[in-house]
């Protein structure tokens, strides 16, 4: 296994990696590790079908349903994204940490690159464990008391959701699942604090109105996703992306109309943030 860092920030490419083998401890256990140091990887060059994704994912963590849409026929765990040729608005085209507003938010988000434009189609990524470090100690110590409301019907997110709602839409309704969330949660496994609000489902600080908690978070979101806290992924078809959802947000770009992307994605189960 040949591990590359892609940024200063975070992200690492992954070769010399078989995941449609037999999964032994000992790699898996090399891969999560070299996953919590640069909180997202890539592995690349792969060639696997949905079982095998799933076995996979089975190996890092316990995969989870996705609320708003059904998965493949005969794994319900895998959903596409996708975004066609004639659409104009891609999934979750918005920075975000995945499902804030559940009460246990994914602890991480895997996808497998199965077709991609050209050209375009990138995902950005932001270390929170920066985002929070780079902060000064005053408002640290004001966020590290603060719990924030989490929506899944904030408009600008919602509507990223319509075109795939149409076709694939479970029925569930946005506006029944809410999460409430400390703004600065500890990582249950690095002991690292990050940043964990977003600017796709943060609403408020809870006990503040939207009025009073606008000032705050809208500088947050802008400071959240500073150049140097980021890595790019450069997208090539067999990708296997995986990235930790309680310490990295992510943002895929939307500069590729006219062209077909999917990718099949499982969300692991995470533990209530604390």
């Amino acid at each position: 296994m040949k591990v590359t860092a892609l940024a200063p920030a975070m992200g690492a490419e992954v070769t010399n990696v078989d995941l449609s083998a037999a999964h032994d401890d000992e790699l898996i256990a090399e891969l999560r590790a070299v996953w919590l140091e640069y909180q997202m990887i890539v592995i690349r060059g792969q060639n696997i079908t949905p079982a095998q994704q799933l076995a996979f994912a089975s190996a890092i963590g316990e995969p989870d349903i996705y609320p708003f849409l059904t998965g493949l026929d005969g794994f319900p765990m895998i959903t596409e994204v996708l975004k066609k040729e004639n659409e104009k608005v891609n999934f979750g085209g918005i920075w975000h940490s995945d499902t804030t507003y559940q009460k246990c938010p994914p602890m991480a988000t895997l996808l497998y690159a199965k077709e991609l434009p050209p050209l375009g189609g990138d995902t950005l990524f932001a270390s929170q464990y920066d985002a929070y470090d780079q902060l000064s100690d005053s408002l640290r110590s004001v966020l590290d008391g603060l719990w924030a409301v989490n929506a899944a019907g904030k408009k600008r997110v919602a509507s990223t959701r319509s075109e795939r709602l149409k076709d694939s839409g479970s029925g569930v309704d946005p506006d029944a699942l809410v999460g409430i969330h400390p703004v600065v949660r500890t990582h249950p496994e690095t002991g690292r604090k990050a940043l964990f609000v977003n600017a796709a489902h943060t609403v408020a600080f809870d006990g503040w109105s939207e009025e009073e908690s606008r000032g705050l978070l809208d500088y947050l979101f802008t400071h959240q996703i500073s150049p140097e806290f980021q890595c790019r992924l450069r997208w090539q078809v067999g990708d296997v992306a995986f990235w930790d959802n309680r310490c990295v947000q992510h943002y895929p770009l939307n500069d590729y109309h006219g062209y077909r992307r999917l990718l099949h994605r499982i969300t692991l189960k995470g533990n209530v943030p604390v």
